[in-house]
């Protein structure tokens, strides 16, 4: 992950004490009170989003929890704080994390959060009925249908992996991760000429050849984690 910028932090460190302080204020206003409220919480959310995603997950969390106080029983709120969780590798707090969740009917979300402390665990089969569930309500998502293909792959179903990474792809084309994967599964199960054929697009051969041995030792590791796997078994 790419250092960010120390400017960027500051900015969105200073954006979310602005949300704090004007969050007490609302009370002031009467009937607009509701809605400014339910303005100030996806700002606030937006804004521990995006610190997560300049890498600031430990600052996330902090004001995730000052967030919490504000607007307990979030459900938005407690989808992002497994996900902080899953970032630091903080598997046991993620698992409890996950069983704190709203009471409600699971919507596609909460199910895709579900999947990826599953597939964080290993339970591969877990994950692909989470995140199988979350596409029935998100079915256009890339990245719930990526982290469906890599299950898949990591649960030995490569032709079915490979399937629904094309359709993750098609969907965020751009998405390196998702091409990366693709690639992946398309290497593990030696279809080795549509993997060139990407490669060939993915940029200059220089890159390509890059790309091709990053795959080629992602392939091998996976092979010896599955063979480790199996022998530990009864």
């Amino acid at each position: 992950m790419n250092r960010p910028k120390p400017r960027l932090a500051i900015s969105v460190a200073l954006a979310l004490g602005l949300a704090l302080a004007a969050a007490p204020a609302l009370a002031a206003h009467g009937p607009a009170r509701t809605q400014a409220q339910s303005s100030t919480r996806d700002l606030y959310l937006t804004l521990i989003r995006q610190a997560r995603t300049d890498g600031h997950v430990r600052a996330a969390l902090a004001f995730l929890d000052d967030f919490d106080r504000q607007y307990p029983g979030d459900a938005d709120a407690a989808i992002l704080r497994i996900n902080c969780l899953l970032d630091l590798d903080q598997l046991d707090a993620a698992e409890q994390a996950v069983t704190r969740l709203p009471q409600r009917k699971a919507d596609g979300p909460t199910h895709a959060v579900r999947g990826h402390v599953l597939a964080a665990v290993g339970d591969w089969d877990g994950a692909i009925a989470e995140y199988s569930a979350a596409l029935q309500t998100i079915p256009s998502d890339g990245q719930t249908n990526n982290a469906l293909g890599y299950a898949q792959l990591r649960a030995g179903h490569g032709d079915a992996a490979i399937e629904t990474l094309r359709r993750a792809r098609e969907l965020a084309p751009a998405d390196p991760v998702i091409r990366n994967n693709l690639l992946l599964a398309l290497a593990v199960s030696g279809r080795k000429e549509e993997a060139d054929t990407l490669l060939a697009r993915s940029g200059t051969p220089a890159f390509a050849a890059d790309l091709r041995k990053q795959v080629s030792d992602e392939a091998a590791r996976l092979a010896k984690v599955d063979a480790a796997h199996q022998e530990g078994r009864p």
